[in-house]
């Protein structure tokens, strides 16, 4: 794949303002490790290399275990995702995939999720799923490849 914008000063300064959305999110009180865990996932669905790559790095960073990480893709039967990090991927999932189908974050993905979360932390959550996203869809249009870092 090659990056169809090679000088970073040409791409538009988005660091500074995605920074202080990253600030809240960080701030919600979701254990990190479940963010990084819904980064990742959010990144694999949109096939986002640059930010599957980046996103495997925090998780890492976060203290997850590489068996846990190898396991995001198909987490729904994996023992290794508790109650609350299955809730926190599921509405991750519905919330990237949007176009998918009508209603795609149902009544009940989000009740499982409010069973684990409080209202702050709900917030925190589909924070993290915009901001990927939005990083997602920027990173794949320019073809960003994995292993860049946004400075």
């Amino acid at each position: 794949m090659t990056a169809r914008i090679h000088d970073a000063k040409s791409r538009p300064d988005i660091t500074k303002g995605v920074q202080l959305l990253f600030k809240e999110v960080y701030s919600g009180g979701v254990p990190r490790e479940t963010l990084e865990l819904v980064h990742l996932r959010a990144s694999q669905i949109n096939g986002c290399s640059a930010c599957v790559d980046a996103g495997a790095t925090a998780a890492a960073r976060a203290g997850i275990a590489q068996e846990k990480l190898m396991g995001v893709a198909a987490w729904y039967e994996n023992p290794l995702f508790d109650e609350a990090e299955r809730a926190a991927l599921a509405l991750a999932e519905a919330a990237t995939r949007l176009s998918d189908r009508p209603g795609a974050v149902t009544d009940e993905i989000w009740a499982e999720a409010a069973r684990h979360f409080d209202e702050r932390q709900l917030g925190s959550l589909v924070l993290m799923v915009a901001v990927t996203n939005f990083f997602n869809r920027i990173n794949t249009t320019f073809r960003i490849p994995a292993g860049t870092r946004w400075d």
